[in-house]
């Protein structure tokens, strides 16, 4: 038996588990030694008052493990024994396996549980997990592309090992997941497992669990995602150094982190990270890459077989804007190539050169 779910994040702030058909939930708590995201608690709430699972993960950065574990530990306190906790390690929280271990060992010794570890499937073995492996099980992200799509029995997952483990627990499969009850992009995964199996992860020792009551989180400043502000400022909204400190207040080092992470990563890393959706569509995609846009997006169409033909042929359904986001091109920009003007119709079997 599988269980079909989703996880979130602050992007996704408004949506409604009561609309949103899932098995499961995992949401996005903490991040570094400062953030807390103010999502969180409410739709955790709203899980087990549905009758939900639920889980609740941290987002590693560049800043000390055991500084990490302790802010994570500290927000969640009262989740630990009644939602599955998950360590997040990829992007510029990529520090290396002896330093998720000091995380993850923290946090066991602390609550008694065992975090599932989230990761790209390529870092399965891009690094050494021989000593995380044996104790902690795998959430693993691998898509067959960025079509859209809604929950799979059986998603797309090759034949193959995964480093230090024999199997994932869990499976993203998709970060362009549509759901009913929501009208935007999802993270869609499935858990290899029941709901006995799932409460095990999130409660090992079977002790009687602490009730969770509603956490008081300060709401962060300024507002948005970190995708949202790091496009900002490399728009130049916010400055430069200490006015760019001084503006962006407690978000300053998860973005800083980010551009700093774009600036640093292999282009086909970043092709990576764009397939996978974490760079959203144009313009903040090419907004927040910067000058590094046109070798990213060269890869990415390149990749899908862009580059050769060029023309995309019009499906039922299909807007312009939603073929320039799944293009990664401004709609305008293939409006005007084709002569299309306002009201901007466009027809099936219709081919758009861009």
């Amino acid at each position: 038996m599988a269980l079909n779910g989703i996880d979130i994040s602050n992007y996704q702030r408004g949506l409604d588990l009561a609309q949103v058909p899932c098995d499961f939930v995992i949401c996005k708590a903490t991040e570094g030694t400062t953030i807390v995201h103010n999502t969180c608690d409410p739709w955790i709430q709203q899980a087990i008052k549905l009758g939900k699972l639920w889980g609740f993960y941290h987002f590693m950065n560049g800043e000390d493990p055991i500084a990490q574990a302790k802010h994570f530990v500290a927000s969640c306190r009262n989740y630990f024994g009644n939602g599955i906790p998950v360590l997040d390690y990829e992007m510029y929280g990529r520090i290396g396996t002896d330093k998720a271990k000091l995380f993850l060992d923290y946090v066991y010794d602390q609550t008694g549980v065992r975090c599932i570890v989230y990761m790209s499937r390529s870092v399965c073995t891009e690094e050494d997990w021989s000593q995380i492996a044996p104790n902690h099980a795998l959430w693993v992200a691998q898509y067959a592309n960025n079509n859209r799509t809604g929950y799979q029995s059986s998603p797309w997952l090759p034949d193959g090992g995964f480093g230090a483990w024999d199997s994932c627990a869990i499976h993203q499969y998709t970060s362009n997941g549509r759901l009913d009850g929501f009208n935007a992009p999802l993270d869609l995964d499935i858990a290899y497992m029941t709901r006995e199996a799932w409460g095990k992860f999130a409660n090992p020792s079977g002790a009687a669990a602490p009730d969770v009551p509603p956490a008081e989180v300060a709401e962060p400043s300024p507002e948005g995602t970190t995708l949202d502000l790091a496009a900002a400022v490399m728009r130049g909204e916010y400055g430069v150094d200490a006015e760019r400190r001084e503006k962006l207040g407690d978000r300053y080092q998860e973005v800083q982190d980010l551009i700093n992470y774009i600036d640093g990563a292999s282009a086909s890393q970043l092709a990576d990270d764009v397939e996978r959706g974490m760079f959203g569509v144009v313009p903040t995609r090419s907004d927040v890459l910067g000058d590094r846009f046109s070798e990213v997006q060269a890869i990415v169409n390149q990749r899908a077989g862009v580059g050769a033909a060029r023309v995309y042929t019009v499906k039922s359904g299909d807007t312009l804007s939603e073929i320039g986001a799944s293009l990664g091109i401004d709609w305008h920009t293939i409006a005007s190539k084709n002569g299309i003007g306002a009201p901007y119709t466009i027809y099936p079997g219709q081919k758009l050169s861009y």
